[in-house]
């Protein structure tokens, strides 16, 4: 007879716990930070020629669709002053 709460678990297998395991370092990947901030800053020039190139989508109720790409592209470029100066570094945090 078995207990519902505990799995079955065959007893001629040692387990887990027995052999003390220690865990292996792990190298973080090289990220390239400024090409990613750099491919986004694109995104919102491009985002915001189109909606400037496209009448319908900067009238009306639509009139802050452009200002949402600026400041898209104004957070971007401070993003990648920050990371181009250093402060992103994560290898450098404590």
């Amino acid at each position: 007879m078995t207990d519902e709460t505990t799995p079955d678990v065959p007893t001629d297998v040692p387990s887990a716990a027995s052999e003390p395991t220690t865990p292996e370092q792990i190298a973080p990947l090289p990220v390239p930070m400024l090409r990613i901030i750099e491919v986004g800053l694109a995104a919102w020039v491009v985002a915001l020629v189109v909606i400037l190139a496209v009448p319908a989508l900067h009238e009306g109720d639509r009139d802050w669709w452009p200002w949402t790409c600026v400041a898209g592209f104004v957070l971007g470029a401070i993003g990648w002053v920050y990371v181009w100066r250093g402060r992103g570094n994560a290898s450098d945090a404590d």
